[in-house]
């Protein structure tokens, strides 16, 4: 029985957690060492913000985003997309046969000059973040107002 077996729920997810990171982490260290990507002095800050992205939506954690994974994502942005959609959305983005897409083929999406459907939605995304953070308390709702 391998290690990750004998673990029991939390502990094997913190480990799956932790080898998924380091493969990224090394796949990090590839385009910081990549000449054609040497002119962008943010790259470091990109590559871990791209990083905790993918990883929150890597949820099988096999390094590659499944259409399944893709169509969760596309929900908690907002922008929910069909099946054909997102079968779409992943060919535009993987660089392979298939229905999944690595975090290669994301950061050469992300940091690329073409631009792919998901990099402006996933920009987008974070620009409406940094616009609504809202101060103090929340408005008190009436009873009728709560979904």
């Amino acid at each position: 029985m391998s290690e990750t077996r004998d673990l029991q729920g939390g502990k094997a997810f913190g480990l799956l957690k932790a080898q998924q990171e380091e493969r990224i982490n090394e796949i990090n260290q590839q385009f910081l060492d990549d000449p054609k990507y040497s002119s962008d002095e943010d790259l470091p800050s990109k590559l871990e913000a791209f990083k905790k992205k993918y990883m929150e939506f890597d949820l099988n954690e096999d390094g590659g985003i499944d259409i399944m994974s893709l169509k969760r994502m596309m929900e908690k942005l907002g922008v929910p997309k069909t099946h054909l959609e997102l079968k779409k959305l992943i060919m535009e983005v993987s660089s392979g046969p298939g229905e999944t897409f690595s975090y290669s083929d994301f950061l050469k999406m992300m940091l690329g000059k073409r631009s792919a459907i998901l990099k402006m939605i996933l920009m987008y995304e974070e620009k409406a973040r940094e616009q609504e953070k809202p101060t103090g308390l929340p408005a008190k709702k009436a009873i009728s107002e709560l979904p």
